[in-house]
């Protein structure tokens, strides 16, 4: 699988991140390509840090299940509870995580009236879906339709529910219990100063070269929308994912009971099942069994974390330069651990 590996990726000199494959926690491949930075052409290593983007999803995810545990909140509890005045009635917990709630884009609305020299939160983020009021989509649990606005909010309940900033309760209750020491929902200026952050970059065809991602504010939510909490945010390597992935092999952060509610399909409305439980999208591999994943897309990265549950096989693809060849490289890796004894 080594030399596969090192021969696929001999074929896209130009593609910039890390990978790691591991099989029962124990890696079998780990390498860095590219840069963290394609101007000083300082290289990526495997310790180099990435925007999870919407990976981070499973981690807003968990923050809700220990506070369902620690019996701060029920799934199917309504979120006006949490979050009065929002002009969306009938709409639970469970309708959030699954994506199944039917709200409105509320970074579509932010673009549109958010003043971008600003950067707006949370409490932004909501008082703008009050005031603009944007029609719902469907009716709640009707169908699946992903949701950044429905992580959003969870994020903004598990702070109400635990009386504790979302950024605190990431670092307290998750990260430093997994020793995910490089692991942390940052601001700008944080990873401006930090050392091994990995830049998202996207290439100029006029300029034939790969342009940082942030060189671009006004166009990047990353920017304006950058005290968001919920859809995104994390910034993590690929050590500290294998961490996370063997947590969820155990009951350290929730019992086992509660992590199979994670990984189980949401029912619809008319009976059906979706794809998606509480931050994961739901598979099933002929030869892998169970499968769990994400995938995530910022300005200048796309990020995947694939767990096959069966077969004990962990994929950690992190990408800082949106590389075209993504899609087949991917395909090529998943088929390569799927087929791999």
């Amino acid at each position: 699988m080594t030399d596969k590996l090192n021969s696929l990726f001999a074929g896209v000199p130009d593609f910039s991140g890390v990978l790691l494959i591991a099989e029962k926690g124990k890696p079998l491949y780990k390498r860095a390509f590219g840069y963290t930075n394609f101007d000083t052409k300082e290289p990526n290593t495997t310790s180099s840090i990435f925007e999870l983007a919407s990976v981070s999803k499973q981690f807003t995810a968990m923050t809700i299940m220990m506070l369902k545990q620690d019996g701060k909140l029920a799934y199917d509890d309504l979120i006006e509870t949490y979050i009065p005045g929002l002009p969306y009635p009938g709409i639970t917990i469970r309708h959030l995580l699954n994506h199944t709630s039917g709200l409105p884009d509320y970074q579509a609305i932010m673009d549109e009236h958010w003043d971008k020299s600003k950067v707006a939160g949370n409490v932004d983020n909501i008082a703008y879906l009050i005031q603009y009021h944007p029609p719902k989509l469907f009716d709640p649990g009707a169908k699946y339709e992903y949701s950044d606005t429905g992580y959003m909010l969870l994020a903004s309940i598990a702070e109400k529910a635990s009386g504790q900033d979302f950024v605190d309760f990431c670092r307290t209750r998750i990260f430093d219990p997994v020793h995910m020491t490089h692991t942390a929902i940052r601001t700008r200026d944080e990873k401006i100063n930090l050392p091994g952050m990995a830049w998202g970059h996207l290439f100029v065809p006029e300029k034939k070269r790969y342009v940082r991602a942030d060189s671009f504010p006004q166009f990047n939510y990353a920017i304006w929308l950058g005290n968001r909490k919920g859809p995104g945010r994390v910034s993590s390597t690929v050590d500290d994912l294998l961490k996370w992935d063997r947590a969820l092999y155990t009951d350290r952060l929730v019992s086992r009971q509660t992590l199979n509610e994670a990984f189980t399909p949401a029912i619809l409305n008319d009976g059906s099942l979706s794809h998606y439980g509480f931050g994961w999208v739901l598979e099933q591999s002929d030869k892998a069994g169970k499968v769990v994943r994400h995938s995530g897309e910022n300005p200048g990265y796309r990020t995947q974390l694939i767990r096959y549950i069966d077969a004990d096989k962990t994929i950690i693809l992190l990408c800082n330069n949106e590389h075209e060849k993504l899609p087949p490289i991917l395909k090529t890796v998943e088929l390569l651990v799927t087929e791999t004894d």
